[in-house]
């Protein structure tokens, strides 16, 4: 239920005379969607796998370099 209520108020404060041409708004919701192609949503899940990836490689250095010691 809160999720709802913060999108609307995200709904309320988004000016559609500011957002450039050619772009439309995406509500919070569907912003998690997995959509693939030249997509806000496609861009996203790359930015989140990718610290997924240099996080887990990031640990496998730490405990490499704590177990060779």
């Amino acid at each position: 239920m809160t999720t709802l209520n913060r999108e609307r108020e995200l709904q309320d404060t988004v000016d559609i005379d500011q957002v450039p041409d050619g772009f439309e708004p995406v509500s919070a919701t569907e912003l998690n969607a997995w959509r693939r192609g030249f997509t806000p949503q496609a861009e996203i899940w790359n930015g989140r796998l990718a610290m997924v990836g240099l996080s887990v490689g990031l640990s496998v250095l730490l405990v490499a370099r704590l177990a060779s010691h």
